[in-house]
């Protein structure tokens, strides 16, 4: 489930009261309390190496580094040295932000198919119980799924519920490029979906990167399905706070100066997601034109001013999307804010009056699909405003074929 695709309206009011005694609770016993120990993930081992490692004598840059200082570095090997180092690192090769796009590419195939064999001995471990014989018997699909060819896995990460990034189009190479940010219940296992598979992140990329190029053929396109956050679990605490919000923001920042190429970039974020949009706006980097939210409870701010960015916001709502519901305010760190579709928040409200509810903004056919491709390839001259009026084309015209082409 995405972004509580399933989740009827009355429960909302039942769970934020549900929510308010949680609060109290952890304000009186602390937020450590949610806190565990954790042992060295499959990710961290992988880094903790390259950091230890070396190539010809000579030490491996800190994978920390910033993404220039890691271009530079693959930039001065072979591509036999290239490949050498992503065998070796697979995860942390396949997670470095500054790293060949394609070279990770690589790197998450092979780390992939390790997570696959892991997978398929856990299937038949007789130390597990019948529940975990059918998580792994899931995981080892899923896995076989990404390692389908043609696929290109920007990020990865097994370690518990997930975290990865899938690329549609030539990301090198593209003149456009938009990120797609999913909301609750994201993981490895709810990443794609047969059933309502525009719900989902890879169903939403794919749809939005269909529309852009049928609004737009010209265009040279990419859009980053972006799933490697922790998203909240449902409708509990952490959907509630910006917590999960504020370490994805940092996740999604990183990715955003790793980029490769100056092409313009747009975000697509929905439910959840918009709010991880709304905390990281103030340290996107200033390719980041657009930033466009769908079904949102709230981007962390009382007015788009207030996001500290200079990239063009939009919102949009449908009439049936029961997010309309939730109380839009914060309190002690409770909610999300003010309502972005609202009169006074400041941004350019589209049209999105047949998306069908929560989970259906990416729908191929709708006009918020067909509104966040034109966002997505800089037509803005063709997005379709609320209230059937020009509003939010206001003062765009110069701008409309800005990256096009």
């Amino acid at each position: 489930m995405t972004s509580f695709d399933t989740s009827p309206q009355l429960n909302v009011w039942r769970a934020l009261l549900a929510l308010a005694v949680v609060f109290v609770m952890l304000a009186t016993t602390g937020w450590t309390a949610l806190r565990t120990h954790r042992e060295s993930t499959a990710l961290q081992a992988s880094l903790a190496k390259w950091q230890h490692g070396s190539i010809h004598g000579l030490h491996l840059p800190d994978p920390e580094a910033a993404p220039a200082r890691i271009s530079r570095f693959f930039a001065t090997l072979s591509p036999e040295d290239q490949s050498r180092l992503a065998h070796r690192y697979p995860l942390a090769v396949g997670n470095m932000n500054g790293a060949p796009v394609d070279l990770r590419y690589r790197a998450n195939h092979i780390a992939l198919d390790q997570a696959r064999k892991v997978e398929k001995k856990r299937m038949h471990d007789t130390r597990l119980s019948a529940a975990g014989h059918q998580d792994a018997g899931r995981r080892m699909h899923r896995y076989e799924s990404l390692l389908t060819p043609g696929r290109q896995i920007l990020a990865f990460d097994p370690e518990g519920s997930g975290r990865i990034a899938e690329v549609f189009g030539d990301l090198d190479k593209a003149g456009r490029i938009s990120v797609v940010v999913p909301g609750v219940d994201t993981d490895l296992l709810t990443f794609q979906k047969t059933y309502s598979p525009y719900s989902a992140p890879v169903g939403m990329a794919e749809a939005l990167y269909g529309a852009e190029r049928a609004q737009s053929p010209a265009t040279r396109t990419a859009v980053i399905a972006w799933a490697d956050y922790t998203a909240p679990d449902g409708l509990g605490v952490d959907a509630a706070t910006g917590l999960r919000a504020e370490e994805g923001a940092v996740r999604l920042n990183a990715l955003l100066g790793g980029l490769p190429g100056r092409a313009p970039v747009a975000m697509i974020c929905h439910s959840y997601g918009t709010v991880v949009c709304g905390v990281a706006a103030h340290g996107m980097p200033g390719r980041v034109t657009d930033i466009a939210v769908a079904a949102s409870p709230g981007m962390r701010v009382s007015n788009a001013s207030h996001l500290g960015t200079r990239a063009r916001v939009w919102a949009m709502r449908d009439a049936t999307d029961w997010i309309q519901d939730v109380p839009y305010l914060e309190l002690g760190g409770l909610g999300h804010g003010a309502d972005p579709v609202s009169s006074g928040y400041g941004a350019r409200v589209l049209s999105a009056r047949d998306a069908q509810g929560h989970a259906g903004y990416f729908q191929p056919g709708t006009d918020s699909l067909r509104n966040l491709a034109d966002i997505g390839v800089g037509a803005y001259d063709a997005v379709t405003c609320a209230h059937e009026n020009n509003a939010c084309r206001t003062g765009l015209a110069d701008a409309s074929m800005a990256g096009r082409a």
